[in-house]
């Protein structure tokens, strides 16, 4: 088969299968449905997963896998299913792609009637937690900047300690769930620590006081500018949630004195036209002779692999791969595909793409062995910025690696979320559980990258650390592009 059409085939893929039945989110499972929904699942991640054991050795794994299965001893609801067990147990893998969620139409209903929550969005960071907004607009205590230093007793570790065990991350990478929590604090704070009548804040007053104030839970049933930014914030939970507008994909502009030129791109993925987009703005950057370029990726949860290579071969000063290794446990999905999303195309995808080796695995050959080469016409060779931090994810990594170290590129910001070794993807269908519905994302290759550095668990590094700042948070001032200017202005343009 045409490489291209591979990849095409390939790339198309990734899709969900939901019921648009109304459901009920009070409906309980039978402890006998959600324990022959689970022990499906088991069946499927062993049989299946390529990284199961890539950061958790087998015996841990077989531990995990039985503790959870132990765990379910009564009826749940699916809020419970998956907060008390798929989430545990999927974050164990550390594998950023490993994770639960549930059928569309219940997500669909969650958002369009919002709960009762913890009323403070903030932004979290290492030790910090600002306040960004208060859902409370009577409460003047607890107003945008405000430092939170407990809640409940709980000190920022502690809280994001127990947080962290139910986000899924690429190793050790946490970096991107500090993202998914200041986008989305009271969601994962009412499903994982649960809802009380009243909270109990300590914050640090102007005079730097730690002092502590009593925070009622809010009821967005009577509010309704509250209801609307709630569900606004929570179609942010996900990093890889993709906008739907091509502007909102992506975008290119020219500061007014053609020193600079920013490129954002949020996503990888099949929409936005991007090799167009490509094409159009590496013209524009010849012709116009800007010196700097910004490649802002730090919404970019990833996407279709082409997709990154072609924006590479604008940059790249040299050929590349994209792994060294590409590797599935099984050629076909044989008798399962039934339980997977789109389970019949994945299938023959996989056996049509994909070579026995000697090691046991399935190697898809296109990945590993084709070299791309930098272009020459409209190639970029002054001075390239790229911005990444946690949400920088799966192929916006790959990208970040690719031009990782070359003379006139700098990564600025923060340790991207996606594996700096590798990670697991290029088909990532969802498995799909008969009783529950619930669903499971199940990457069926495991990538390393080519070159890759050790298997530390980290995600690429930025050469330039800028971290989140109070005082940014408060002002609103975008930190790492304040420094990227300030490079500018103190070294010379490459031409």
């Amino acid at each position: 088969m045409h490489s291209l059409l591979v990849s095409a085939m390939i790339l198309s893929l990734i899709g969900c299968q939901a019921s648009k039945k109304a459901m009920n989110p009070a409906r309980k499972f039978p402890a006998e449905a959600l324990r022959k929904d689970y022990t499906l699942l088991r069946e499927i991640m062993e049989r299946f997963h390529p990284a199961l054991y890539w950061y958790t050795p087998k015996d841990s794994m077989d531990y995990y896998f039985d503790y959870f299965y132990n765990a379910i001893t009564d009826s749940m609801t699916r809020q419970q299913f998956g907060f008390s067990v798929l989430a545990p147990l999927t974050t164990k893998v550390r594998c950023g792609h490993t994770s639960f969620n549930y059928p569309k139409a219940y997500n669909k209903q969650q958002r369009e009637h919002v709960q009762p929550s913890f009323p403070l969005f903030m932004k979290i960071w290492g030790d910090t937690m600002v306040v960004t907004s208060n859902l409370d607009k009577k409460d003047s205590m607890l107003t945008s900047g405000t430092l939170i230093t407990r809640i409940n007793g709980l000190n920022i570790r502690q809280l994001t300690d127990t947080l962290f065990q139910f986000m899924p991350t690429d190793g050790y990478s946490e970096n991107v769930n500090y993202i998914r929590l200041s986008a989305a604090f009271p969601y994962y704070y009412r499903n994982i620590m649960g809802l009380s009548d009243q909270y109990e804040v300590a914050y640090t007053d102007s005079m730097g006081v730690e002092r502590t104030h009593a925070v009622p839970l809010f009821d967005p049933a009577a509010d309704s500018l509250a209801k609307t930014f709630i569900r606004n914030r929570n179609k942010q939970i996900d990093p890889g949630d993709k906008p739907e507008k091509w502007e909102n994909i992506r975008s290119f502009k020219i500061d007014t004195a053609g020193r600079l030129a920013v490129m954002t791109i949020h996503s990888f993925g099949g929409r936005g036209r991007l090799p167009s987009f490509y094409r159009k703005s590496f013209r524009q950057l010849r012709k116009e002779q800007i010196p700097n370029l910004v490649i802002d990726l730090r919404t970019n949860g990833g996407g279709r692999v082409n997709n990154y290579t072609s924006l590479a071969r604008y940059i790249s000063d040299s050929s590349f791969k994209v792994a060294d290794t590409v590797t599935a446990l099984q050629n076909r999905l044989g008798l399962y595909r039934r339980y997977f999303s789109m389970g019949r195309l994945n299938s023959m995808v996989l056996f049509f793409t994909t070579s026995k080796r000697k090691d046991g695995w399935y190697h898809f050959r296109y990945w590993e062995n084709h070299v791309f080469h930098p272009r020459k016409k409209n190639h970029y060779n002054g001075r390239v910025f790229v911005l990444i931090n946690g949400p920088t994810f799966s192929a916006s990594t790959l990208f970040a690696h690719t031009v990782k170290g070359q003379s006139n590129v700098l990564l600025v910001g923060e340790e991207a979320g996606g594996g700096a070794y590798g990670n697991s993807g290029i088909l990532i269908p969802d498995v799909v559980l008969p009783e529950t519905k619930m669903k499971v994302r199940m990457p069926l290759f495991r990538l390393v990258q080519y070159h890759h550095p050790p298997q530390d668990g980290r995600g690429v590094m930025p050469d330039i650390y800028v971290p989140p700042t109070v005082e940014n948070i408060r002002t609103g001032r975008d930190g790492k592009m304040l420094k990227i200017e300030e490079l500018i202005n103190h070294s010379p343009a490459i031409r």
